[in-house]
């Protein structure tokens, strides 16, 4: 199976199952001399795991990593890091029933016409379980990021269905207002809308979907390949990589289709000792190479696809048929999605960062 790397300069490879002994992520890359330990990589893990409020899966896994390799002494030692996360509360019972059968709109049945086998416990390796070790990773990348330019990356629930949240700076949003509540959205009022339609949802045994929006801030003007690595090419891929990604757009995104020119446009300007522009509706990244300004990604997440209710479909032999999913799941993805994309946009200005320190010589 191909494609379980992602980067050049600061690289990852995952492996593992949903219902697998656990996961691993190998980290290439990655300078030696940086303080790394546990207690780094465990904060975000404990945001991204499930069974951790009413408004997630039930299933019960503590997350636990073990660096393996690449720290001695409480440093990286420049050799490649290996992380495992081990699966405690797997129930590959509750999938039994769905071994001949495709659920609507997951891979089980793109898989069979790849392989012609699959693993139909928990969807196997397109399950979002593979995604805590990218998480894992992603800690590393940000405290790299941190130590290196005081990049921060903040990731929160913009809309979940019709609900949308009043954000009025995004780039001003905080962990601390994001954590606030159990669905991450910033806007508390709009937060209690959000989790009261994520409980009926639950009820109704359907699901729904919405926009999580990411922002990184002091990312140095520079970073970015000019053509086929474009920054914003490589955080598209990044993301579109994560399940249940169905749309990405930076910036004013698709806002800049009703949009001239001249109203797009952000007029560069002389602010102290630096250049910048007035606005920032090219978010972060002109020409694919990041401006200095923060770069704004927003991601939109389908619904959960795996139901309890019973919905149609046919077997492997194409005969029509009905299914009822048993396993544990969100009614929503959003508010564990953060993690991840934060994550995901770290790996990609970690391997970034490090792409532009040989770029150019400067004498």
């Amino acid at each position: 199976m191909a494609g379980n790397t992602f980067g050049q300069a600061f690289r990852i490879t995952t492996a593992g199952e949903s219902h697998g002994p656990g996961n691993t992520v190998i980290i290439d890359g990655c300078p030696a001399g940086l303080p790394l330990s546990v207690d780094d990589l465990i904060p975000d893990l404990q945001r991204r795991k499930p069974g951790q409020s009413k408004v997630t899966t039930q299933r019960k896994e503590d997350d636990q990593p073990e660096i393996l390799s690449g720290v001695f002494e409480g440093k990286t030692t420049g050799t490649s890091i290996a992380i495992l996360i081990r699966n405690q509360d797997q129930r590959s019972r509750d999938y039994g029933n769905i071994s001949e059968l495709y659920r609507p709109g997951h891979a089980d049945y793109t898989f069979d016409a790849k392989y012609g086998f699959r693993d139909y416990r928990g969807g196997g390796r397109s399950s979002a379980r593979e995604t805590n070790v990218r998480v894992a990773a992603g800690a590393v990348a940000k405290k790299l990021l941190k130590i290196t330019h005081d990049i921060e990356i903040v990731g929160y629930v913009k809309q979940i269905g019709d609900i949308v949240a009043n954000i009025v700076d995004p780039e001003a949003v905080t962990l601390d207002e994001v954590e606030a509540n159990i669905v991450r959205c910033p806007d508390n009022a709009a937060a209690e809308k959000m989790i009261a339609l994520i409980e009926q949802m639950r009820r109704e045994e359907d699901s729904i979907g919405g926009v999580s929006e990411l922002i990184a801030t002091n990312v140095p003007a520079g970073w970015g390949e000019p053509v086929f690595d474009k920054l914003k090419a490589d955080l598209g891929k990044a993301m579109f990589s994560l399940p249940a990604v169905t749309g990405v757009e930076y910036g004013e995104g698709f806002g800049v289709a009703t949009l001239k020119g001249s109203e797009n446009n952000d007029i560069f300007i002389n602010e102290g000792d630096k250049i910048t522009t007035k606005t920032n509706r090219h978010g972060g990244m002109l020409g694919g190479i990041s401006s200095g300004l923060p770069i704004v990604l927003r991601c939109a997440i389908k619904p959960t696809s795996s139901l309890s209710k019973a919905q149609s479909t046919v077997n492997r032999q194409g005969e029509p048929s009905e299914i009822k999913t048993k396993g544990r799941h969100d009614p929503c993805l959003l508010p564990r999605f953060a993690p991840m994309g934060e994550a995901m946009m770290a790996i990609v200005l970690a391997d970034h960062m490090l792409r532009q320190s040989v770029a150019r010589v400067d004498l």
